[in-house]
């Protein structure tokens, strides 16, 4: 997404200033050692373990080893654990301490349990818990509502006190009076962001629908509504109910999942009174270290079987990228006799950049409060059509209201989030970083009230016009955050030419979102391409062609276009072209007469729709990148040609609609899948019809046919199929050397059929050289791996028809790039 000026942006200004490597130096004090049950001698894993009177700490893994280590510790620890009577130790400063701390369990006597013979005791009671789950999962009740408040921070880690020295950080001085150190990591960090919302939940189970109206909403250095709507509770939920847990794309197995006894081993341990209930609390490992599983404990109430307290920490070896580690803990209430609902949550995410450089802490705090079972849908909300509704003062709330309403006092440190990073953003450093970050990630660079790029498009090469140079830019939001004016100019250094265009985005309105777009444009371009791939005047295709570029024409085109949102989800737009396409050497149009037209004009008029329910954006001042949806996504297109308007000669009607989806399908990962057809009625000239996309470039692109020639196939009637399995490394965690290199497979499979009627076949133009329909379908498969270096994908396909076409390879070597979790 271009021009957005959020999070991201700001935290990887963060990376750019403070992410030179860092050499951690030898702590002065150590403390290592193990913690075990003083009966059983067995290990106790998330114990918590810190020096007294210091916000330095850690816990325990899964075997109940731990390390910490301070430059300025105390003269003693504390060893915490749920159940246990709390113990200290001392320690002696400047040197390293061994222990094996045994912990003596409080004086809770367990309840009878009914044990199958040769049973693990464990195994029965978690089978009574899943028994319970569609009961107990707040998910099934058939209505509710609360009040929520999320709050979510993120900090820089890994930062050294020794950078406040360097001579580059000396504007920055002010950032390390907010140096802290992390209980459970030890790593130190600066916070850079702390993002606070209250809000009114809305939930129904029949029918399925759910509703959050955020009345306030505060982040540190940004102001933008699109943001706010993301500080809420609903993109916080993790639901122990569910057999899978969504993370970033992966399904992390839940403990509490119907097959939980193929991927855990369960452990009861010992009961105690939660809230007046007697509980009992059992904890779980995984049974193999690469699964994407969890350790954790569990307390559930041992008459209803409902979760009441859990806590979970990511399995080491699970194959998720940038993840250090991700420690999870929901405390559950009760709200009558039977139903154990939600009451807060705790979610700390350790990420990692590089070893040996900064990384990040994210955080997400949510205390729920004023449960309401089978509570109504306000009026005010059965109205409006957005899942999150943002109040038109929620950003506008003072101090005290937050004062008067935030259930959780802020702490000194999380105050002064706000004020630092408002200094933060003043600093010239800073800025400078933040024009580089939004050059990398936007390719845009501001330059007051300009934007130069996108700068990969600066010089390219094609046979046509030799050597190319382009320069282009737009207005910056300083400008206006109503109207973006943008243009660009390039020159051929073969063919001696200029090329130049220019457009206008204005935007009417933003709730709904209403825009208005006009823009010519003079220049050379690819037909049959699709829109997602690499642009022909991109230094990466020069370079990653696999074929010379030659099936270029020069188009002149003017276009108009209108787009409204009437719902979240659902869009329309019209758009009026008028194409002219000139004629090239390599790509003619030549009538079977034995004549020739040097340009084509074309007129027509495009009917648009989108249908995305649920799909969840990220917007700038002008632009929004799409976050995806859970559900199907439905693009339907109709194109009018209009004869006897600007020298048009042809009058057709084109209907094209396409049909996307994800499906998770854990644990073997996810499936993305594609369906597309359309249909022409009329007589046209082959540019008009359905010239299929094809790709002659190195370069992976998941929407073209990667074996497919540019003008190989045309059709007025077709359907195409794309199948892509993403199995998120299920097979290669298995293997050591994969699970340790973190590679996960994919497989694809892309097929085409279609078809030419004699009139659109036999047409008064002499088709291309090449150019055939495709009424025998078209293939092709590929496996692959990606997830290399964690950004490089690499797939080996074979195309399995029209083998005999000229100029074709029968199997190639594709390789992208992508970030991905």
């Amino acid at each position: 997404m271009q021009r957005r000026t959020f999070t991201l942006l700001k935290f990887f200004s963060f990376i750019v200033i403070f992410g030179a490597p860092i050499l951690c130096a030898a702590q002065t004090t150590k403390v290592k050692g193990r913690v075990i049950d003083a009966n059983t001698k067995e290990a106790l894993p998330f114990c918590n373990i810190s020096f007294i009177k210091s916000t330095v700490g850690t816990i325990t893994d899964q075997n109940g080893f731990f390390s910490i280590d301070a430059k300025q510790a105390t003269d003693s620890i504390s060893v915490q654990y749920v159940g246990y009577n709390r113990r200290s130790f001392p320690v002696k400063k400047n040197t390293t301490n061994n222990y094996t701390i045994e912990l003596i369990p409080q004086n809770y006597a367990l309840q009878e349990v009914v044990v199958r013979p040769g049973e693990n005791p464990a195994h029965a009671f978690f089978r009574k818990i899943v028994a319970n789950k569609s009961r107990n999962s707040v998910t099934n009740l058939p209505s509710y509502s609360y009040n929520a408040y999320t709050k979510m921070q993120i900090d820089v880690n890994n930062i050294k006190n020794e950078l406040k020295d360097k001579k580059l950080l000396k504007q920055f001085k002010f950032v390390f009076d907010y140096l802290d150190t992390n209980k459970m990591t030890g790593k130190t960090y600066i916070p850079i962001l702390i993002s606070e919302s209250l809000s009114d939940y809305y939930y129904s189970n029949s029918p399925k629908r759910e509703k959050e109206v955020i009345k306030a909403s505060k982040t540190s250095g940004i102001d933008n509504k699109s943001v706010a709507q993301f500080t809420g509770r609903m993109y916080q939920n993790i639901n122990i109910y569910d057999n899978f847990i969504d993370f970033f794309d992966q399904g992390l197995i839940s403990p509490l999942n119907n097959n939980g006894l193929s991927y855990y081993k369960y452990y009861l341990q010992d009961t105690a009174l939660i809230d007046g209930k007697q509980c009992i609390r059992m904890n779980f490992v995984p049974k193999r270290k690469q699964e994407p599983t969890f350790t954790g404990e569990m307390w559930v109430h041992d008459t209803t079987y409902a979760v009441v307290k859990v806590v979970l920490q990511l399995n080491k070896g699970a194959n998720i990228n940038w993840v250090n580690a991700m420690a999870a803990e929901q405390v559950f209430q009760p709200v009558n006799d039977s139903v154990w609902f939600p009451k807060s949550s705790n979610l700390f995410i350790d990420f990692k950049i590089t070893k040996g450089t900064v990384g990040f802490f994210g955080r997400n705090t949510s205390v729920i409060s004023n449960v309401k079972l089978k509570a109504e849908f306000p009026d005010s909300t059965k109205k409006t059509s957005p899942d999150v509704i943002l109040s038109d003062e929620a950003i506008n709330k003072d101090t005290s209201y937050w004062a008067q309403n935030r259930p959780v006092e802020l702490s000194a440190q999380e105050k002064g989030i706000y004020t630092m990073v408002d200094r933060v953003k003043e600093v010239p450093l800073f800025k400078t970083a933040t024009n580089i970050t939004n050059l990398l990630v936007n390719y845009y660079y501001p330059i007051g009230y300009f934007e130069y790029g996108p700068y990969y498009q600066t010089y390219s090469n094609n046979r046509i016009e030799g050597d190319r140079l382009k320069f282009g830019g737009r207005t910056s939001n300083k400008v206006s955050t109503k109207i973006m004016v943008g243009g660009f100019a390039a020159y051929g250094f073969k063919d001696e030419k200029f090329k130049y265009g220019g457009d206008v985005l204005y935007m009417f309105s933003k709730e709904p979102r209403i825009t208005g777009y006009a823009s010519y444009k003079k220049d050379m371009e690819q037909m049959g391409l699709s829109p997602f791939s690499l642009a022909e005047d991109n230094i990466l295709t020069s370079v990653l062609r696999r074929n010379p570029n030659y099936k270029l024409n020069l188009i002149e085109q003017t276009k108009f276009k209108f787009d409204y949102e009437w719902v979240p989800g659902i869009s329309s737009g019209i758009e009026i072209n008028y194409k002219n396409i000139n004629a090239s050497e390599f790509v003619t149009m030549n009538r079977l007469d034995g004549t020739g037209e040097t340009h084509m004009p074309i007129t027509n008029i495009v009917l648009s729709t989108r249908i995305a329910k649920g799909e969840k954006f990220v917007a700038g001042e002008f632009e929004r990148i799409s976050l995806g949806s859970d559900n199907p996504i439905i693009n339907v297109t109709a194109t009018f040609g209009i004869k006897s308007i600007f020298g048009s000669k042809y009058s057709y009607t084109l209907l094209d609609a396409n049909y996307v989806h994800k499906v998770p399908l854990n644990p073997f990962g996810y499936l993305r899948y594609i369906i597309e057809g359309g249909k022409l009625f009329g007589t046209v000239p082959y540019p008009l019809l359905k010239l299929h996309e094809g790709n002659e470039t190195y370069a992976l692109n998941k929407f073209s046919f990667n074996m497919m020639n540019y003008y190989e196939f045309a059709s007025d009637q077709w359907v195409s199929l794309t199948l892509e399995h993403h199995f998120n490394g299920f097979f290669l965690n298995h293997i050591p050397l994969m699970r340790k290199l973190k590679w996960r497979e994919v497989a694809y499979g892309k097929g085409l059929i279609g078809s030419l009627s004699n009139a659109n076949k036999t047409g008064e133009f002499i088709f291309p050289s090449g150019l055939s329909d495709v009424s025998k379908p078209y293939y092709e498969v590929g496996v692959g791996v990606e997830n290399i270096f964690k950004i490089i994908r690499i797939d080996a396909i074979w195309r399995l028809s029209h083998l005999s076409n000229p100029n074709i390879d029968k199997f190639g070597i594709r390789a992208g790039l992508q970030i991905i979790f």
